[in-house]
């Protein structure tokens, strides 16, 4: 009979799980196990050694030790995983609590080093490649294709041409390709892998997990079998994918969505993008300065949600660059034939060699059977969540692209910090009333707070100033003034609402423009700041000195 100190249960229905988990070892004859108790005894043939039944119940999510000798039992279930030992216990000898959370993105990744952080232990689960969207098929692979883009487009075209003779650069995609994976998987595996791997509280389990309960996960575990596990909170950060909307014919064609995107090992001639908004337009740009033809397909105007200025200044971009935006424009019908897509619109048909599809994201919170743990979605599919990341049940809280919140990386990190704070007893949550939104086109577009028709709405009597670039020293050195920064203010006592911005290097000055509207400045108070001369940031300054004098009145840096 071998006895083993089983840690964590807090149920009666706990005992069942372990107890069938060791039944499925091989050469145990029989399991009984006592949730008072916290013991499992165990009648074997006499064949079995203890790594398989720690592992049996430690997968599950509980500690398991020998009754009669603690320490030996822990290494000896680690090192046969070739790991270091987890502590299943905190430094005053109570037990530590256990998070379950589903994903290994940046909100996944936040919540788990701060609930670590604050004695938790924790096990990950990930169905696919560590890391989430962001380092793997968003963020850094499309920065890396952008930044490429950019330099091959200034070599071609710049405004020095006159002294610097443009050439029509050599694309090698294929280079650029294993540059952009090699900085990928550069940074995955330093930041997500390698902490992962050395984190003693930390736990990973490779496969899809789903809810049984409130308090138990069933996972499909990689290598075929299934566990449950038990938990005393669970995070659901799972992200989303990219939605696909439903044009007769196009499920049938060989479109690309972004992932496909990013790594294609070929620049296509004649490119189609449908869609209007962040993915689209980054990435239609970035082809078209790699050399493809690009033509996009609006249902609305570019940015049709923000300030209207925003897409007048974006699609004017874009057309000076060749790329034909098509507005108020949807494909009625795709087909594909002869390695040519074929979209039928009202104002005639787009033929292109490839069809990238970019119309949003989805949230990624079917297949878990969320509904057997109470946790509600709203109607898009996202998981609802309050200000501190709690769902509908007590025990799981959520956070990142598979809830409601604002699909931005850094808004999913903050929000998984808070939900471990909160998981672990505390009380925290998180602001958005100051993020900071950037979108990596050429011109970059930024925004921050209110643009107008969100204040009046939110019922603010507001006072607007826009300036166009032409007013600001940096642009007009650099020979690039396309775009303006438009300051939002509350009519009357001047408090900043909110930022939009269309130009060069608009996602650097963003952010001093964010910590202005959380510390309530007036557009006083910032015409008011000492801003360095030639930087883009100085175009805060004076757009905000526009509302008291005609700046095309003032010496370079008049203060």
């Amino acid at each position: 009979m071998i006895e083993l100190q089983v840690e964590g249960m807090t149920c009666g229905s706990c005992t069942e799980h372990v107890r069938q988990a060791l039944e499925q070892v091989a050469g145990v004859r029989s399991a009984s196990v006592s949730y008072p108790q916290g013991l499992a005894a165990i009648a074997t043939d006499g064949q079995v050694s203890l790594e398989p039944l720690i592992a049996a119940v430690t997968t599950l999510g509980y500690g398991a030790r020998v009754a009669n000798n603690p320490n030996d039992s822990a290494v000896l279930f680690e090192q046969a995983l070739d790991r270091p030992v987890r502590k299943t216990t905190q430094a005053n000898g109570e037990q530590a609590l256990h998070i379950a959370v589903i994903g290994s993105g940046g909100a996944a990744m936040a919540a788990a080093l701060k609930a670590v952080e604050g004695g938790a232990r924790v096990t990950l689960i990930e169905r696919g490649v560590i890391g989430g969207t962001c380092v793997n098929i968003g963020c850094v692979p499309s920065k890396i294709m952008i930044r490429a883009a950019h330099v091959a487009h200034l070599r071609r075209e710049s405004p020095f041409d006159a002294g610097l003779p443009a050439t029509t650069p050599i694309v090698l995609r294929d280079r650029l390709l294993a540059q952009q994976q090699a900085r990928v998987d550069e940074l995955r595996s330093a930041k997500y892998e390698g902490i992962l791997e050395s984190s003693q509280a930390i736990t990973v389990l490779r496969g899809q997990a789903s809810f049984q309960d409130d308090q138990h996960l069933v996972v499909a575990l990689s290598k075929g079998d299934e566990r449950v596990l038990a938990f005393d909170r669970c995070l659901v950060a799972t992200g989303a994918s990219p939605a696909v909307p439903p044009i007769p014919g196009l499920k049938d064609t060989p479109y690309w969505i972004s992932t496909e995107a990013l790594v294609s090992d070929a620049i296509p001639n004649r490119l189609a993008v449908i869609g209007s908004s962040v993915v689209a337009l980054e990435l239609a740009q970035a082809f078209a300065r790699l050399g493809s033809q690009v033509t996009i397909l609006a249902r609305h105007t570019l940015f049709y949600r923000e300030d209207p200025a925003i897409g007048e200044a974006l699609t004017a971009a874009l057309r000076m660059e060749g790329i034909e935006v098509l507005e108020h424009t949807q494909a009625s019908q795709v087909s594909y034939d002869n390695g040519e897509f074929i979209l039928s619109t009202h104002h005639g048909e787009v033929r292109a060699e490839q069809l990238l599809v970019a119309t949003g994201r989805t949230p990624n919170s079917r297949g878990m059977n969320l509904e057997a743990a109470g946790v509600k979605l709203n109607q898009r599919g996202g998981i609802q969540i309050d200000q501190g990341m709690r769902t509908s049940a007590a025990n799981i809280y959520a956070a990142g692209d598979c809830t409601d919140q604002p699909q931005f990386v850094y808004v999913a990190a903050a929000a998984g910090t808070r939900a471990a704070i909160n998981m672990n007893g505390g009380e925290a949550s998180l602001d958005l009333a100051a993020m900071p939104a950037v979108v990596f086109t050429d011109p970059q577009v930024a925004t921050v707070g209110y643009n107008e028709v969100q204040a009046q709405q939110a019922g603010l009597e507001t006072d607007s100033r826009i300036l166009s670039l032409e007013h600001v020293p940096r642009a007009l050195v650099n020979f690039d003034s396309r775009g303006f920064i438009k300051l939002v203010a509350e009519a009357g006592s001047g408090r900043l609402l909110g930022v939009q911005a269309v130009s060069a290097e608009a996602g650097e000055l963003i952010q001093t423009a964010a910590i202005a509207i959380r510390a309530r400045m007036t557009v006083q108070e910032l015409a008011d700041q000492l801003f360095p001369y030639l930087t883009m940031v100085e175009g805060l300054k004076l757009c905000a000195q526009t509302f008291f004098k005609d700046v095309q009145q003032l010496s370079c840096c008049a203060g």
